[in-house]
């Protein structure tokens, strides 16, 4: 086939995919930022990224031109994931795919329609799935989706899709000159539960901590094999940590059986199912390895009611 040919069917393409999805891209904008919201469902249901309403409570959201009054029906800011809802809203939702099926070098778009016009449209590849996103935003996102396809400003809270227009992420920041997406079946599950619940609750230990380095004699001496863990600096009182016994100066090194090298890891461990659960904590009290029991609460302001 004639080059120049292969180049116009992709082309053809390309432009043919950005206008099927454009119905169901929307703005989101606050008093203080703009970016791109997803329709998910035709009753007026809407997924964003968390950090794009920032910690405002009044949202709109613009389609073909037309501005819609949001609510914020739920969030989930460890995951960076919102969900809005226009009640007089009619929209198209997007098609969802399969995250699981996903494979390095595979070509996606990135969209984005912040400023309730045209939409705009990036491309590229997948170049690793399953990766961990260390130190954005003050925690660690975990098995993202990584790209090559740039993201603009504006593109957070919009779809990485397919060649088939199937959304496979929701597109949240561009790193390390890579464009970081949340798996769709990660979006999938956060969603259900935020139509349910409102919010996902996230267990407490009442600590300030950080990552500190296990000399290799410590180690040897405690026999554990790891080189890192995560050093208490304040205990609250009352906490969950406190009616355990931990004290300044320990140096959590598992907790519930899961290695713990890193302050990143401490806010993917407290999930919600553990929440006023007994919990084994392991830690280094000096050259000692002790254990623990701690007994998680929700966080404040996720208390049942």
């Amino acid at each position: 086939m004639d080059p120049l040919q292969v180049l116009k069917s992709l082309s053809d393409a390309t432009t043919e995919l950005v206008h099927k999805l454009t119905p169901s891209l929307v703005s989101v904008n606050t008093a203080m930022t703009r970016g791109t919201g997803i329709v998910f469902r035709p009753d007026g249901y809407v997924v964003t990224c968390n950090h794009v309403l920032g910690r405002s409570a009044s949202v709109k959201i613009g389609s073909e031109g037309k501005i819609f009054e949001a609510k914020i029906e739920g969030i989930d800011p460890y995951s960076d994931i919102a969900l809005l809802k226009a009640e007089q809203a009619n929209f198209k939702p997007i098609e969802l795919g399969d995250s699981t099926s996903l494979s390095t070098g595979q070509f996606v778009l990135a969209l984005a329609s912040p400023f309730n016009r045209q939409p705009s449209a990036t491309s590229g590849i997948i170049t690793s799935i399953g990766s961990t996103l260390r130190g954005w935003r003050g925690t660690a996102m975990e098995d993202v989706i990584a790209t090559d396809a740039r993201l603009n400003p504006g593109f957070s809270g919009g779809p990485l899709v397919d060649v088939s227009g199937k959304m496979i992420g929701l597109n949240t920041a561009f790193v390390w000159s890579r464009g970081i997406a949340i798996p769709v079946n990660k979006v999938k599950d956060v969603v259900d539960r935020l139509m349910t619940g409102g919010k996902i609750k996230r267990a407490y230990l009442g600590i300030v901590s950080n990552s500190v380095s296990i000399p290799q004699e410590t180690a040897n001496q405690a026999h554990i094999d790891q080189s890192s863990g995560v050093m208490v600096f304040s205990v609250e009182s009352g906490a969950p940590a406190k009616k355990a016994g931990l004290a300044m100066g320990d140096v959590i090194v598992r907790f519930n059986e899961s290695p713990v090298t890193s302050f990143y890891d401490l806010p993917r461990l407290l999930a919600e199912d553990i929440i006023g659960k007994k919990i084994k904590l392991s830690i280094l009290r000096g050259e000692k390895l002790m254990e623990l029991t701690v007994i998680p609460t929700a966080a404040e302001g996720e208390e049942d009611e």
